[in-house]
């Protein structure tokens, strides 16, 4: 049996954010640096995805954001124009439910890709994921529930199966 660090017997939720106190909701955000493959494209971070495929292929910024991590990441949605997302040759329209699913198959391939990120999931039995940072703005690439959905699918397939399947 895998024992983790103590935590606070009363706690009942953990706020996923990359600032957090709290280590596993560090390493389920989409802020850090847990480099994974997509569909054979190396991605440096989560961010660095959801912001990258707001650009068309071929784009630097796109390039360039697939390669960052955190607010450099974060910064390089400033620049786009929020109409369509774009990954392995399909063109969809920002924030539709496709979109939301692109994103959830680079937060897929991060976790199953990464053991110790599996380990900060598992660490979270028991809690309710929350995603609270702030108030959340209509054109947000991933709203706080879908990506709560995503993370707490992940953990009862980790839970149930002992692995996450790839994307």
């Amino acid at each position: 049996m895998t024992t983790y660090p103590p935590q606070d017997e009363a706690q009942t939720e953990l706020n996923v954010h990359a600032t957090s106190a709290d280590w596993r909701a560090c390493a389920l955000a989409n802020f850090p640096l847990f480099p994974f493959v997509l569909d054979g494209v190396t991605l440096a971070s989560v961010e660095g995805f959801v912001q990258g495929i707001k650009f068309p292929p071929g784009t630097a910024d796109r390039a360039e954001a697939f390669l960052a991590h955190g607010w450099e990441a974060k910064h390089f949605g400033d620049k786009a124009d929020r109409a369509f997302a774009w990954w392995n040759g399909e063109q969809v329209a920002y924030g539709s439910d496709a979109h939301h699913r692109m994103i959830g198959r680079a937060i897929r391939a991060k976790f199953a890709q990464n053991g110790g990120l599996q380990l900060a999931l598992r660490a979270t039995d028991g809690l309710r994921l929350t995603h609270s940072i702030g108030v959340e703005l209509p054109t947000t690439s991933l709203p706080a529930s879908v990506f709560c959905a995503i993370l707490n699918e992940l953990r009862d397939e980790l839970l149930k199966t002992g692995t996450i399947a790839p994307a």
